[in-house]
């Protein structure tokens, strides 16, 4: 399942991302998004984890959890019609 992960702490790395993810079960990928110009992260990212279980299970208790001074959002990702782009439904 590919997870939608928004209102990050500017400084949090795909590790850090990718390790409290993994409190949950596996996690086969983690990225935060940045911007191409500025290289700075735009405060959102996604992570893959194959067990759906298990990601039901880390977003249920991480969407609204407060990390790194900032309530996260955290949901399952949708495809874009026409892109291949996964990302949330609502903006952020």
């Amino acid at each position: 399942m590919n997870i939608f992960v928004a209102n990050l702490n500017y400084k949090i790395r795909k590790e850090n991302l990718e390790s409290i993810f993994a409190e949950y079960g596996e996690v086969t990928s983690a990225k935060i998004i940045f911007d191409r110009d500025t290289k700075r992260s735009k405060g959102f990212g996604f992570v893959e984890m194959p067990n759906e279980e298990q990601a039901r299970k880390a977003i249920a208790e991480l969407n609204g959890a407060e990390w790194e001074g900032k309530v996260i959002m955290v949901k399952e990702s949708e495809e874009r019609p026409g892109s291949g782009i996964a990302s949330a439904e609502e903006s952020v």
